[in-house]
Parts: C-alpha cells; sequence; structure tokens
C-alpha cells in the first residue's frame, strides 16, 4: 500500500478513537513518504491522548519530535508551531528550549505576533521583566497586526510587566541565586497552601457588608431612592473588595509564585536548585499537584538525577534580533532530555 491508503486509514481509525491503529499507520505512511506532513499531523494527533487527558511524557515527547519535523519540512504551519510551544512551555516546562522555539518560529514568520506574545510571557514568568516588555513594545514598535483577544492578552502582560518593572532588582526572585531572600520568605510560608483569591475576598468583604446592611438599614429612609442608593453603595463596596482582593492575592501568596517559578526554574534547566525540606512541603505538594503529568514525570527525573546548578551557569536566552537577518535558518536543536522518548 502507498502513502496516501495508510494515510487514509489512519484518518479513519482515529475517527473511531482508535489511537494506537491511527499512529501505526500514520507512521507507515511518513516510513514511506517523510514529506507527507498531513500524515504528521495525524501521527502527532494519535500520540496525544483525547481532549481533557493530559499527555504522559513519552507522548508529549513523540508528539514533538514529530512537530519537529513538520515544521523543519514545512515552517509556514503555525498550527504546528503552536502544538510545538505548547508542548514545550506548558506541558514539558521547558521555557527555555520554548524561548527558542517561538523566536525560531518568528524567523520565518516575522509578522505574526503570537510567538512575540508568547515569549514574552515566558520571559515574565521566568522574572525577566525587563525582556518581556522590550519583546512586548517591539509589537508596537514594528506597527503588528493584532487581534481583539491577543491584544486583552497583551495589554495585561504589559500592565504586569510594568508594574514589576518597577521593584527593585534585589527583590525580583532569581530561583539561581543561593542565597536571595526569596528563599527567606518561601521557607516562611512552606508549611501551608496558598490563600485563593475568593477566600481572601470573603474575609475582607462579607464583615463590612454585615456593617454596611446594618447600618443602612438603621438609617436610611424605607424610599425607592434610598434603596437605589443602598443598593449602589453596596455595589461600589464588593467592587473595591475585589479589587483589593487581587492585589492581596498577589502580596499574600508572593512566597508560593516564587517556588513556582524555582519549580519551573528546575523543569527549564534540569538542574535542582532547592533543598529537601522545601521539596517535601505542603506548598510544594500543593503546586506539584496543579502540574500536568507530563510536567510532573519529568521534574520528577530531574530531582532523581539531583545535578546540581553549576557555578558557572548562565541563561541561554535566544537573539531577538535573528529575524531581521535574512538567509538560511536553521531549527534550534534542543537538549537530549528527550531522546529516549522520542521515536526517530
Amino acid at each position: 500500500m502507498g502513502a496516501e491508503t495508510h494515510y487514509l486509514n489512519a484518518m479513519e481509525a482515529l475517527d473511531e478513537g482508535d489511537r494506537e491503529r491511527a499512529k501505526a499507520e500514520a507512521k507507515k505512511a511518513t516510513s514511506i513518504d517523510a514529506e507527507h506532513y498531513e500524515a504528521w499531523s495525524i501521527y502527532i494527533e494519535a500520540c496525544l491522548p483525547p481532549a481533557g487527558v493530559q499527555p504522559t511524557m513519552a507522548e508529549a515527547a513523540q508528539a514533538l519530535s514529530a512537530v519537529k519535523r513538520v515544521v523543519a519540512g514545512d515552517p509556514s504551519r503555525m498550527d504546528m508551531w503552536m502544538r510545538g510551544g505548547r508542548l514545550l512551555a506548558d506541558e514539558l516546562g521547558m521555557l527555555h528550549d520554548a524561548l527558542h522555539w517561538w523566536q525560531r518560529c518568528r524567523e520565518h514568520a516575522p509578522d505574526e505576533v503570537m510567538p512575540v506574545v508568547e515569549m514574552a510571557s515566558i520571559l515574565a514568568d521566568m522574572g525577566e521583566y525587563a525582556q518581556a516588555q522590550q519583546r512586548l513594545q517591539s509589537i508596537l514598535n514594528d506597527n503588528m497586526d493584532v487581534g481583539i483577544t491577543q491584544y486583552r492578552k497583551i495589554t495585561g502582560l504589559l500592565q504586569l510587566v510594568q508594574t514589576a518593572a518597577t521593584q527593585q532588582e534585589q527583590d525580583i526572585f532569581k530561583p539561581y541565586e543561593k542565597h536571595h531572600d526569596g528563599w527567606v520568605a518561601i521557607r516562611h510560608k512552606m508549611r501551608k497552601p496558598p490563600l485563593s483569591e475568593s477566600v481572601i475576598f470573603l474575609v475582607t468583604a462579607v464583615p463590612l457588608l454585615l456593617i454596611l446592611v446594618v447600618l443602612l438599614g438603621r438609617y436610611s429612609a424605607p424610599t425607592w431612592s434610598a434603596i437605589c442608593l443602598n443598593t449602589l453603595v453596596i455595589m461600589i463596596v464588593i467592587l473595591v473588595c475585589m479589587r483589593n482582593a487581587k492585589r492581596w492575592f498577589q502580596l499574600l501568596n508572593r512566597p508560593a509564585f516564587n517556588l513556582l517559578r524555582a519549580m519551573n526554574f528546575e523543569a527549564a534547566t534540569g538542574y535542582t536548585v532547592m533543598e529537601e525540606d522545601i521539596r517535601t512541603s505542603v506548598l510544594y505538594m500543593y503546586i506539584m499537584q496543579r502540574k500536568p503529568k507530563a510536567w510532573q514525570e519529568r521534574t520528577l527525573k530531574i530531582i532523581d538525577k539531583g545535578t546540581p546548578l553549576p557555578k558557572n551557569w548562565r541563561m541561554r536566552l535566544p537573539d531577538f534580533s535573528s529575524h531581521l537577518v535574512e538567509g538560511e535558518k536553521e531549527l534550534y536543536t534542543f537538549g537530549e532530555q528527550l531522546d529516549a522518548y522520542e521515536e526517530e
């Protein structure tokens, strides 16, 4: 049978929910015709579980390997760039590799806003607020076309990085700095899970609303105008409390966000930077349980390996201006952390 026949069989199997047969048929199609990118797309879908089910590390790695083959042969496939970026950053936690991935995407599609937004989001998560702000500012400087949804995300990110940029450099938590004050804050809060925004809102709003209702009921006249005024006052109090709850959520849970950044750092670099007491704390377990399955599996392998951060370690950021250089582009070569799981 030819590649097209195997491809059609793979499509049929995938529609029937038989992902193993779809994967096998798609693999046969790509073995016959390595440039059958639609078959590669079916293979990627078959490697990953159905919607709503988190992939394992092996499944994510196999899908990522196929995605890299597709974008290497057809760099115009923005859907594959998006799929690869999501697998790298969200599922596997390889944030540094995801940055290089999106910069390579921008080299092939310099007018696309999505790679810039994704890089800015990753940089903000890493605490590189100045770099994130530069990426977002480049969207405005280059007068790039932005959709409504993207505009909202860009605006939110820009507000975040501008607020964070006002902090002193030493106040921004850097997991690779062993004696940073952020580690002290983590140790103080690591025995409890973080406070949710709804709890903070209830704790602050309910007492105020009870007092307000009692006072308004006692001193206001039973007229329609008074009822409308009372309702307006209550709504204003609720809105103010909601706004304060968001602000206090960030302040009170800063140690949790610092620990999350440290966990992401370990997943991104493959090196360990945390002490054992932090790793076995309630806060660490709380965050770990809410991470994707592939991320958890990969992090556990990093912990088991236990390679400490080298003293001469430097963050390997991509060349953010490489999309301005003309010439042949080569796909970024990733590390060997997933090679054992990627099918050749």
